[in-house]
């Protein structure tokens, strides 16, 4: 058990597959589907699963780039830069940070999401994601 993995919320865990044994008795072919001719092998067509991403705030922010937001941070080792106030555009979210564009003074941020406390945004937020 590693101890830090155990405390990363975005570690995402899958239980290992429980060890197979060698099953021995023969499987019997399906039977043929109405478009195939006996004797050719048939592929299964396999659906895959979709990806479901839990709501951290690094993907709502994802899923909302272009929107207008004040972003509320505080630096507690700091005296200067205790609580500071940034508002702009959301341009790109990663794991851990995020870019915000102020339309007013031209300048790029680039933001821990560690230090934010709280956004506020003017308009509504999307928080499903397009393909759900």
């Amino acid at each position: 058990m590693d101890y830090f993995n155990d405390l990363n919320p975005y570690l995402v865990r899958q239980d290992p597959a429980p060890a197979e044994t060698p099953d021995t008795t023969p499987t019997p072919a399906p039977a043929p589907t109405p478009n195939q001719t006996p004797g050719t092998p048939s592929t299964p067509s396999v659906t895959p699963a979709p990806v479901i991403d839990q709501a951290y705030v690094e993907n709502i922010l994802r899923i909302n780039v272009g929107k207008l937001g004040t972003f509320y941070f505080t630096y507690t080792g700091s005296n200067e830069w205790r609580d500071r106030i940034f508002k702009g555009i959301i341009e790109q979210a990663g794991r851990d940070h995020f870019i915000l564009h102020d339309p007013k003074t031209g300048k790029r941020y680039l933001l821990q999401l560690v230090y934010l406390e709280w956004a506020e945004f003017d308009e509504a937020l999307n928080y499903q994601y397009p393909y759900q």
